[in-house]
């Protein structure tokens, strides 16, 4: 006969399952508001862990061997400050790189977009299947006048122009705290973490059973293990992807080498899709210039990525994830369906991960029995 602690706990379960199911939209909204609330704080965990690793390296080259006492806080503040300045400066440079560049292409593109459909409209009148009524349609036309106008309607859409400032300046000033939030929370971690750790170790002794806390520390290692991997490995293969573009680039003479490059390495990070998301925007940015060298850039891009995957990619991380290429696939599609491009970008390093323990305790049982 269960006893009346354990009949307490059933009945007070079944009762708060039937407030979550009878008030669901209250309980949905409460969850947003906590997680929009705790944005921050996510924000600051993933940076911290991104900027651990480049702090881990420079620890480990740092006076590693020294016991004086003060040298400890000394190398942290150091170590810390190395891994910002090696983030910080490589975003830097990412956005001198490509804002500029990117913003003459549209500028360019946005400017010969009324020639190129005068070019098209005279290429359909001339055409031997165009009818009349067509080509006297298409003759009357003004491009130029159309653009402007579907401008000023865009325009109009985002409602006045004191409403769409306001807008900017609350989503500036919102981005910007949650940012800085993220930064200082960064920081406070790391600058304590091994105190951090003992303190979620004591917990997990005082409050789990031994045998899920070592499950859990597990499965922790697990995913942490695959996340390092996953970044330190598709960042040194997006670098030299990117470089190896922009270097075969100017070599042939392509226009918008470096940003070109850039962007092709940056989205090397997202699996399976980021190269045709990179080429894209290459062909696009070029295709300003010479539809002819857009097309031949297709074939060098596609070129070097089976030279990169085939030879290079494996050389940099081998199979250091171990998840098959099915799976990465899935992960993209799941990934960026659920959670757009974060989607794609965390997809991959948590697919592994659980691939990677459902392998452990399929194997495990195969041992047993």
């Amino acid at each position: 006969m269960p006893s009346w602690k354990t009949c307490l706990r059933v009945g007070v379960s079944a009762f708060a399952l039937f407030l979550c199911i009878r008030y669901w939209d209250v309980v949905v909204g409460f969850l947003l508001l906590a997680l929009g609330a705790a944005t921050p704080i996510l924000a600051g965990c993933a940076l911290a862990f991104v900027l651990n690793i480049p702090m881990r390296f420079f620890e480990r080259h740092f006076f590693p061997k020294s016991r004086k006492p003060y040298m400890g806080s000394v190398r942290r503040g150091v170590c810390l400050l190395l891994s910002f300045l090696c983030v910080g400066g490589i975003l830097t440079l990412l956005a001198l790189l490509v804002i500029p560049e990117l913003v003459d292409c549209i500028q360019l593109l946005m400017a010969r977009v009324p020639a190129t459909l005068e070019e098209i409209s005279d290429a359909v009148v001339s055409s031997p299947l165009a009818t009349p009524e067509l080509a006297e349609w298409l003759n009357g036309l003004n491009w130029q006048e159309l653009i402007e106008r579907a401008g000023g309607l865009l325009l109009s859409g985002f409602g006045n122009v004191a409403n769409l400032a306001a807008g900017v300046i609350n989503s500036v000033i919102s981005v910007t705290f949650n940012a800085l939030m993220a930064i200082i929370f960064a920081i406070y971690v790391l600058a304590d973490k091994e105190r951090l750790g003992r303190q979620f170790k004591t917990l997990g002794r005082k409050y789990l059973k031994k045998s899920w806390r070592e499950k859990l520390t597990h499965v922790l290692a697990v995913v942490e293990d695959c996340f390092h991997d996953y970044i330190v490995g598709k960042g040194a293969d997006a670098v030299v992807l990117g470089v190896m573009c922009a270097v075969g680039m100017l070599i042939f003479r392509f226009p918008f080498a470096a940003v070109v490059g850039t962007v092709v390495g940056f989205t090397a990070l997202i699996p399976v899709i980021g190269g045709y998301i990179g080429g894209l925007m290459g062909f696009l940015l070029i295709l300003t210039v010479s539809p002819l060298r857009a097309a031949l850039f297709l074939l060098y891009l596609v070129i070097l990525q089976q030279l990169e995957g085939n030879i290079i990619y494996p050389k940099i991380i081998g199979k250091t994830l171990g998840l098959p290429g099915i799976w990465v696939l899935a992960a993209v599609i799941v990934g960026g369906g659920t959670c757009g491009i974060f989607g794609m970008l965390l997809g991959v390093p948590i697919a592994a991960a659980l691939y990677r323990l459902l392998r452990e305790d399929v194997g495990r049982r195969k041992d047993l029995r």
